[in-house]
């Protein structure tokens, strides 16, 4: 396995907290994206001062889309299980940031960013519950 993370993961993370940053410094909003992209799917609170929500999930796509045209290294899917699975994985997901109050951009960037005790032990749950995913489907499930 090559892992080799120089220049490119530095300066996305700087990038994401000064993102993070100036969008609680401009308008007092968290950086998690579960809550930006809901609330800006939620049509019962949808308000024209939301507009900044479908502009951040706008600049998130259009960032992915801008790497792969000018880096030389395009994303490309690494589509591994069936479209069931898939399925149920964001089903899953989805219903863990419900539970856990927001996302791991929320809780891990501003959250912990802010010293929030909640995030932390947030963070702590999404890595440890991460792990255990990583070994079931590479270790149990492939066998």
């Amino acid at each position: 396995m090559n892992f080799a993370p120089v220049l490119p993961p530095l300066v996305g993370g700087t990038l994401i907290g000064i993102a993070s940053v100036l969008l609680v410094l401009s308008i007092g909003r968290i950086a998690g994206v579960s809550g930006i992209a809901f609330g800006m799917l939620n049509r019962a609170n949808w308000r024209p001062e939301s507009l900044w929500r479908a502009g951040f999930v706008l600049g998130l796509l259009a960032a992915g889309a801008f790497w792969s045209a000018t880096s030389g290294h395009p994303m490309a899917p690494a589509r591994t299980l069936s479209v069931p699975w898939l399925v149920l994985s964001g089903l899953l997901v989805g219903w863990g940031t419900s539970l856990g109050s927001g996302c791991t951009s929320g809780h891990g960037v501003s959250g912990l960013g802010r010293l929030s005790l909640r995030s932390l032990v947030a963070v702590l749950t999404f890595m440890a519950c991460g792990m255990a995913t990583v070994y079931v489907v590479r270790h149990l499930l492939t066998h």
